[in-house]
């Protein structure tokens, strides 16, 4: 995929990126993408767009951040992606690849909180649960801090079903895990 001029391509087609030159980099400028879809469209964070991708998790898991170390070593193992809506970027997502002997993959969809209630999660929800299937995928989970409110209500209204509470060493605030039944 090209990162600065030219064409790229996103999940849900071949788009043209628009450079914003108040954001320009160095000699290097940032792609935001022009949409031509509803719903978001999806690139695959790697390379300068993990530090994208790093910032949203980031501030919607305040409790659990992650290093860039961290998110380049999560990007050998998971589908790191982000979604763009009218050159916005909204949210990124993570897609754990299915897991034997079950074929469980875990999908989590992070909209950054101004960007919410406007439909961009649930297409990309819906985008990369197809992701998981197409992978494998026998039983779909997700994970959301106990404190986001939203994402629970979320998870809960996209069907995601609680089935585990657990904090990770040292934190107050507990991860909730849910599944999609059947």
């Amino acid at each position: 995929m090209t990162r600065y001029g030219g064409t790229a391509q996103c999940l849900h087609g071949w788009i043209t990126p628009a450079v914003n030159e108040r954001e320009a980099v160095g000699n290097r400028k940032p792609i935001l993408v022009q949409t031509e879809f509803v719903d978001p469209n999806i690139l695959i964070a790697d390379g300068p767009l993990l530090e994208q991708w790093r910032a949203i998790h980031n501030t919607i898991i305040p409790t659990a951040p992650l290093s860039t170390d961290d998110v380049a070593e999560r990007s050998t193992r998971h589908r790191l992606t982000l979604a763009y809506v009218d050159q916005q970027l909204v949210g990124n997502a993570t897609v754990r690849p299915p897991q034997l002997p079950d074929a469980v993959a875990t999908v989590i969809v992070r909209i950054l909180p101004e960007h919410r209630r406007n439909g961009f999660g649930s297409a990309y929800l819906q985008a990369e649960l197809d992701q998981a299937r197409a992978m494998g995928a026998g039983r779909i989970e997700t994970v959301v801090l106990a404190s986001n409110t939203d994402g629970l209500a979320f998870a809960q209204a996209h069907g995601f079903i609680e089935h585990d509470r657990y904090l990770l060493n040292g934190d107050s605030i507990p991860f909730v895990a849910l599944h999609l039944p059947g």
